[in-house]
């Protein structure tokens, strides 16, 4: 675990931060802007912004595909893209393929498991071994997900006849190791869980459940969208098979998001989507695959925002993801042990002083999150409120939303405190304090 205080950004060198920013000197609404929401969706900074324009209209073309110059600047652009990505999660560039997000992704994984299986039921193929899901078998997520690491898996259970399991959360909406360990046996093919919790923070032991999953002969399937930005983050010693994780929650543009696969899934698994560009071979009634990664990417991809996620990966790389990690411990720390201090505020998450992501999300009484969301907007301040797309999680809480404040490497401790100064007022400003 980095400490708070290891590598931590300084308050001049986040201010420096701050001005590649255009969107921070905003004032939506008259007031200053105080953006924690990078839960949701970071913010692009101008580095990020320029080399996307700037291959759009130096060296946009369609990749893999054209003899000519352009095409061929385009497609360097393209793979050196993916080799840079993949350096970034400690991948090799085989194993990283390209999806429309995160969501896209996971889906992907249980949609090609589902084909792999539907293919042999149907007699067209045997199934890799590792592959298998029959009825009785058991796909294993935690009450904590992020709905896109559980729709996909309730459909796969759905349609291989397979049970779908979960490790239950406490009343703070955390869930342990050992509680999920005990639920792994000789029946799960696979294990899909969040690297870290978009609405408690809560950081997942990795190795433990890889370890414990593979000896059972099951996949681990993890959902990085809220580590990758935020932390170091090494998909190959982490031991997972698949992993997913979005541009927009890293600097980069929207609409483009990576899907890690192991080679040997990769070879194993058929893709989800067929078309275009991942083919080598096709006649009216057959064809054949690239190898992956080009096998997963079925049609034009968007390459100008690929080009935009490596910028983003090279400016987190420049600041150094150690320091960012432990800015946003510091900030975590501070924004859990803030909110824990007010009256009639229930902070949601691990304990005060156990292991956070930078992220709060707390309920306060008597008060409904979509109105305390809005008085923090009338402030400038931008937080999440809703139930952040794990209704399960928050309806074990007791409460159809809850209201988050999630920093990033632009985020000042002012901006925390201003956001705990508005909040400390919800009470009193709604008259039930």
């Amino acid at each position: 675990m980095t400490t708070a205080t290891e590598t931590a950004l300084t308050e001049e060198r986040v201010q420096q931060l701050r001005a590649d920013f255009p969107i921070l000197a905003e004032q939506p609404g008259g007031v200053p802007l105080v953006y924690l929401d990078s839960g949701a969706t970071s913010q692009q900074p101008r580095q990020v912004l320029e080399a996307e324009w700037a291959f759009r209209t130096q060296h946009n073309a369609a990749v893999h595909r054209g003899a000519h110059t352009l095409a061929a600047l385009a497609t360097d652009d393209y793979e050196l893209a993916r080799e840079r990505i993949a350096r970034f999660v400690g991948a090799r560039p085989t194993e990283i393929s390209w999806t429309m997000n995160a969501t896209d992704a996971l889906n992907s994984v249980a949609l090609s498991l589902a084909e792999a299986n539907r293919a042999h039921a149907d007699g067209a193929g045997a199934v890799d071994p590792t592959l298998r899901i029959r009825p009785g078998d058991e796909i294993l997520v935690t009450e904590a997900e992020h709905h896109a690491n559980l729709l996909p898996w309730q459909r796969l259970a759905t349609e291989t006849g397979a049970t779908l399991r979960w490790v239950e959360v406490d009343d703070e909406g955390v869930w342990t190791t050992d509680a999920l360990l005990a639920l792994i046996t000789e029946r799960t093919r696979v294990v899909a869980i969040a690297h870290v919790s978009n609405v408690t923070g809560q950081i997942a032991d990795v190795p433990a459940v890889v370890a414990a999953a593979h000896e059972a002969g099951a996949l681990v399937v993890l959902d990085a969208c809220q580590s990758v930005p935020h932390r170091p983050v090494d998909f190959r010693a982490l031991g997972v098979d698949a992993a997913a994780f979005s541009s927009h929650k890293m600097l980069g543009p929207g609409g483009i998001g990576v899907l890690y696969l192991t080679e040997a899934l990769g070879e194993a698994l058929p893709p989800a989507r067929v078309g275009g560009s991942m083919i080598t071979t096709v006649t009216m009634t057959e064809h054949e695959f690239l190898p992956a990664p080009q096998k997963f990417e079925a049609g034009t991809q968007p390459v100008a925002s690929i080009v935009g996620l490596a910028a983003a990966v090279d400016y987190l790389e420049a600041v150094g993801m150690p320091a960012i990690e432990a800015h946003e411990v510091a900030l975590g720390e501070r924004l859990a042990a803030g909110a824990a201090a007010i009256d009639g505020v229930r902070l949601v998450g691990p304990r005060l002083g156990a292991e956070r992501a930078g992220l709060a999300s707390v309920i306060v009484d008597g008060v409904h999150a979509h109105d305390a969301g809005q008085l923090l907007d009338a402030h400038g301040i931008a937080a999440r409120v809703g139930h952040h797309c794990a209704q399960p999680l928050h309806r074990r809480l007791g409460t159809a939303a809850t209201t988050r404040a999630s920093a990033y490497l632009y985020t000042t401790e002012d901006e925390v405190d201003r956001f705990l100064d508005v909040l400390s007022g919800v009470r009193a400003y709604f008259g039930v304090a």
